[in-house]
């Protein structure tokens, strides 16, 4: 499965970021090769739509599941109409929750937590 995890570092060790729209990076990962791409979020400094920029990175990227946080209003109605599952891998790195995933023990997020909760950095 290629999925999309939100990470605060560049490799499968670093934690998820709960920041779906304001998160420093996206890891693109094939669950079963563990092969793994980083991107560099471009909206992370943008000063309104990150959420969106950020819902369009992920439905470009055809993952399948996105593993994250909180995910806003504007990019939930994104990646929910695009069909890709939402995950919440809050407390977990990348790599643990990548196996979560695959073994049915992370939590399905099905609803749009509140607009501009990453704007409160770290």
């Amino acid at each position: 499965m290629k999925m999309v995890v939100t990470a605060e570092g560049r490799d499968l060790d670093a934690p998820v970021d709960p920041r779906f729209g304001r998160c420093e990076w996206f890891i693109s990962v094939n669950s079963d090769s563990m092969e793994f791409d980083c991107s560099a979020n471009s909206a992370v400094n943008s000063s309104q739509g990150a959420g969106i920029q950020a819902a369009q990175f992920v439905v470009d990227s055809q993952a399948e599941a996105l593993v994250t946080g909180h995910v806003g209003p504007n990019a939930f109605q994104v990646i929910d109409a695009s069909g890709i599952k939402i995950y919440d891998g809050t407390g977990l790195t990348v790599k643990q929750a990548i196996e979560h995933l695959k073994n049915g023990r992370l939590t399905e997020i099905v609803q749009a937590g509140p607009a501009h909760a990453g704007m409160k950095r770290k």
